[in-house]
């Protein structure tokens, strides 16, 4: 059985990452995999933020080629970017999508922040009680995914938020937020973007992926297929972490493939 290609991956290009590229592709080829894909952060308007999650992205790209060229034969390493979905940007993310947006292999859409903070910072759940929280996260995320579709081809980490609440997810159910999800849901399906599986929820003690496994559930029923499949790791330890689980899972609701892009354009591979 294949190994699954790593489709979510940081590094010293990301404000919260100091792995070099190079640890990660070596992580990867130790683990069987035959390509990957390196999507540090974009969060364009995000100043209010206290790092810099922004990207010079001439020389990120730049820098990515050369190293990819370096590793030819041995792994194929896959531009990406996580592009983080403010609808304030949306002019910039717009023209974003018609200009840069084709020197990428794979742009994965991601919420981040709501009224400029980020559940990862204890100031949001200061500022939230937990259930209002995590609603005011899907309801932000719904409005990003109507006003910016074109500007990306899977969206990641669809329950980012519940990674840091203070609870985590123990008081947490998808179905309270189904009034957001599901049209979220369908509106990936009816434009043909994917929805990842992000294996980072395990890394952060949810023992579950991100979002949680009755959302595919319900994307399948719904008549979703594309799914591509990250670690979201910031350092080689957690690079691949929960693919088996991932890949069991899925297969448990229907789902026979995943997808990994490039140049934009997606390719089915079997889980």
């Amino acid at each position: 059985m294949d190994a699954i290609y790593d489709c979510h991956l940081h590094t010293e290009f990301s404000a919260d990452s100091e792995t070099p590229v190079r640890d990660q592709l070596e992580k990867a080829i130790s683990l069987g995999m035959k390509e990957i894909c390196i999507t540090d952060h974009h969060d364009y308007g995000s100043e209010f933020c206290p790092d810099d999650f922004t990207l010079d992205i001439p020389s990120y790209i730049e820098s990515l080629r050369k190293i990819r060229d370096e590793y030819a034969g041995r792994i194929r390493l896959n531009i990406g970017i996580e592009l983080g979905l403010q609808n304030h940007v949306g002019e910039y993310l717009h023209d974003f999508a018609k200009t840069l947006g084709k020197e990428f292999d794979f742009v994965l859409g991601s919420s981040h922040f709501v009224d400029r903070m980020d559940p990862y910072e204890r100031e949001y759940w200061k500022h939230f009680e937990e259930k209002e929280g995590f609603r005011a996260f899907f309801e932000v995320s719904l409005k990003r995914v109507q006003n910016l579709l074109d500007t990306f081809d899977s969206y990641g980490h669809l329950d980012y938020v519940v990674r840091y609440a203070p609870h985590k997810n123990e008081f947490y159910s998808w179905n309270d937020y189904e009034p957001y999800i599901r049209p979220l849901l369908k509106l990936l399906i009816e434009n043909g973007k994917c929805l990842e599986c992000n294996t980072g929820g395990i890394r952060y003690g949810l023992g579950n992926t991100n979002p949680c496994a009755d959302v595919f559930r319900l994307y399948k029923e719904l008549g979703g297929e594309g799914i591509t499949i990250g670690s979201d790791a910031h350092t080689p330890e957690t690079l691949g972490i929960g693919f088996d689980y991932c890949r069991e899972m899925l297969k448990e609701y229907g789902f026979r493939y995943y997808t990994v892009f490039h140049e934009r354009k997606a390719e089915m591979l079997p889980l």
